[in-house]
């Protein structure tokens, strides 16, 4: 489905899967917008990025690590992860997240 220049919700666009991760790219150029949904007790392992990432929470609640230090995100809170440091995504309950990276 083609959602340029349509109106819509992030929380529409991916839909949840029983113990699963499920992502959906929604703009993948010099920038990328990525929607997750991530069912309970699901996550992404400690990892690094070259670039800053902004999450935004749409829908549940995630906990996301950052060098170490846990961040509890609700629906309609954000948190940027810097660039080149470790960090991790985990739902103690179903989430919706969108991710955003700039890649300059």
């Amino acid at each position: 489905m083609d959602i340029k220049a349509k109106v819509f919700k992030y929380g529409d666009l991916i839909d949840y899967q029983e113990g699963s991760v499920v992502s959906r790219a929604i703009i993948d150029k010099e920038s990328t917008v990525t929607v997750f949904a991530f069912d309970k007790d699901q996550g992404l392992s400690e990892h690094t990025a070259p670039f800053d990432a902004l999450v935004n929470v749409v829908d549940g609640r995630a906990e996301v690590t950052i060098a170490g230090e846990k961040h509890g995100l609700s629906a309609g809170e954000s948190i940027i992860m810097p660039a080149d440091v470790p960090h991790s995504v985990s739902a103690p309950e179903r989430v919706k997240m969108v991710l955003v990276m700039i890649r300059k």
